[in-house]
């Protein structure tokens, strides 16, 4: 899993990304599209997303604060493998993160599910 601070990240190393910033959508349907090509798991954005209806007919999980129908302005800027608080939780490169409709299970070790 790679913690990273910009959705412009979508490599062939399927991992869980976790895109945080101010601002408009953080991500839209191509950059979900390519993800599941790419076999990741799943996405989760502390912020707002764009093109729902897309993003919910791929096959891949997308969690998200809310959607916005406005782009972020992309400044190429970001971070990996850097540790991100999202709802008073501090979470680490490394943890894994299990996501339903009911919420985001984080822990230090792989869960047998």
């Amino acid at each position: 899993m790679a913690l990273v601070t910009t959705a412009e990240v979508c490599d062939a190393n399927p991992q869980l990304i976790l895109s945080t910033g101010p601002g408009a959508s953080l991500l839209g349907g191509n950059p979900v599209v390519q993800a599941q090509n790419n076999a990741w798991a799943g996405i989760v954005v502390n912020g707002c997303i764009r093109d729902v209806d897309e993003i919910n007919g791929c096959d891949i999980g997308v969690r998200a604060l809310a959607s916005h129908p406005v782009k972020a302005n992309k400044k190429g800027i970001g971070e990996k493998h850097v540790p991100v608080n999202i709802a008073r939780t501090r979470k680490f490169d490394g943890e894994w993160l299990y996501a339903d409709t009911d919420g985001i299970l984080v822990s230090k070790t792989e869960l047998s599910v």
